[in-house]
């Protein structure tokens, strides 16, 4: 190998017989803190997420290391894959007025709710989910998952979401122009809690931007990389996803890299010192 690369043998053992290099220990031990962020982020963290989650654990390494030594060691975000979004906007049921009108800052819990409905495919067929997301802490208040696109899909999410937090009156709840949020029985229990409904422009999905986003990473960082082969299969995972990880760990460049749940908490406790 020394002759083949024109290098001396004494160089050769010299250089392999050298102690490791202060920097070099350094960047493995930091390299081992990437590996267990990125684990426990489920692999859909990518480096600036990764160095926001050293840097919250007191490392003071900058973000192109961070980024070098992924790259290095072939480790990075899961990609997404597109998918298909289905509305049902032709209808004669009334329409309600975009009073969210894009308005995404919002500096209070239970003011602003998004919901939307996307599906899931399974080996049995479509999993349909409805969420319900606070539009300032980006948690997923109220969630339902059904067989079918019936009524009762959005509704059952609302009431859970209401159950769950209780908003007082006066909420704005935000979704697209589909028939199940037109219907007379969603207006109906929007009109029992006292919120007001807001709806988007036909076919603009910007107007309802942060709940697609959320749809979007959830299909980017679990169902395109899963094969349900039942909807219940289905149903256990998309739960584990919303509940343990999206709201309570995973980390939002929107809430200062924090989570919903962590982010909540400190909303709360700035209002109680104030």
């Amino acid at each position: 190998m020394c002759r083949a690369l024109d290098v001396r043998r004494s160089g050769y053992y010299a250089w392999r017989n050298r102690p490791e290099s202060e920097r070099s220990r350094e960047n493995r031990r930091i390299l081992g803190q990437i590996e267990v962020e990125y684990a426990k982020g489920k692999k859909v963290y990518g480096s600036p997420r990764i160095h926001d989650a050293l840097r919250a654990q007191g490392e003071t390494c900058g973000r192109k290391l961070v980024e070098r030594l992924m790259a290095e060691n072939g480790i990075r975000a899961i990609q997404s894959k597109k998918f298909v979004v289905t509305t049902d906007s032709e209808h004669e049921q009334p329409v309600a007025e975009n009073v969210l009108n894009r308005q995404f800052e919002v500096d209070e819990p239970n003011k602003v709710w998004l919901t939307d409905i996307t599906y899931i495919p399974t080996a049995e067929g479509w999993l349909y989910l409805s969420g319900v997301m606070d539009l300032c802490t980006r948690a997923v208040v109220g969630w339902s998952m059904g067989e079918s696109l019936a009524s009762s899909l959005t509704t059952d999410a609302l009431k859970m979401a209401y159950q769950s937090r209780e908003p007082g009156k006066g909420l704005l709840h935000h979704s697209d122009r589909g028939s199940q949020y037109a219907s007379e029985e969603y207006r109906k229990l929007l009109t029992d809690y006292g919120m007001e409904q807001s709806m988007s422009r036909k076919g603009n999905c910007w107007d309802n931007a942060p709940m697609e986003s959320f749809f979007s990473t959830l299909k980017k960082e679990r169902v395109h990389h899963r094969r349900y082969r039942t909807r219940q299969e289905a149903r256990r995972d998309i739960f584990e996803y919303i509940e343990v990880f999206y709201n309570r760990q995973r980390r939002h460049s929107s809430l200062g890299s924090m989570s919903p749940a962590d982010f909540e908490k400190q909303w709360i406790q700035q209002r109680q010192a104030a």
